[in-house]
């Protein structure tokens, strides 16, 4: 789990490239802290397009950032806000991010990984962003703390295979993705005909009575 990027074999980078992008979705600023946490440390010697990550003030931010998310997502209403305000910033970074990880590469294959990251994180983001807006019309506070803490253990246990098993970090991922696919259109549906309904009714209560 150790060596230079170009120690890295081709399985690593894609694994890696593929998890980052995906995780970006969910948790960016935890990312941007774990990769470069490991990097810092000397577990492991990132890619070059990523080493930047492990610089001291890169990890200070990264790190306040993810404080900040780790309790914004655990409130109720505050988390929707949130996922809309990062929805500008996740889908990018999660491209740079996976294009990163091909900083040594021709360019190219850096576009080709762009692509596939910011496109795993827009799933993701989708995903998640639905799914929370869902949760959030039940009053109780513990399914979105259930869901919130959920995300966090997922993220870091991508994160740690996509270093240490690749194989099964992608194989993890396309299940995720696969449930993506079927969850988002779904999650949509119900919450298109929940605010169809609320508007029914707000229209229904602004309507002036004809005598």
């Amino acid at each position: 789990m150790s060596g230079s990027a170009a120690a890295f074999d081709t399985m690593q980078l894609v694994a890696l490239a593929a998890a980052v992008g995906w995780a970006s979705g969910l948790r960016l600023y935890a990312v941007l802290f774990i990769v470069g946490g490991v990097g810092y440390l000397g577990w492991v010697d990132l890619p070059s397009g990523l080493a930047v990550l492990a610089h001291p003030l890169v990890l200070a931010a990264s790190g306040f950032m993810c404080f900040v998310e780790f309790f914004a997502d655990k409130i109720p209403g505050v988390d929707s806000m949130w996922d809309l305000v990062q929805t500008a910033i996740r889908i990018p970074a999660g491209a740079l991010l996976a294009a990163g990880v091909f900083g040594d590469s021709p360019p190219a294959m850096m576009l080709a990984a762009a692509i596939v990251g910011g496109s795993l994180a827009a799933g993701s983001h989708l995903a998640k962003s639905g799914s929370r807006a869902l949760i959030n019309t039940s009053p109780e506070p513990v399914s979105n703390w259930t869901a919130s803490f959920g995300e966090d253990l997922t993220v870091g246990a991508v994160l740690w295979l996509a270093f240490a098993h690749p194989l099964v970090a992608l194989a993890v991922l396309v299940l995720l993705v696969l449930l993506t696919v079927w969850l988002v259109p779904r999650v949509w549906r119900v919450l298109r005909r929940i605010v169809d309904r609320a508007l029914a009714w707000f229209d229904g209560e602004r309507a002036p009575t004809r005598r």
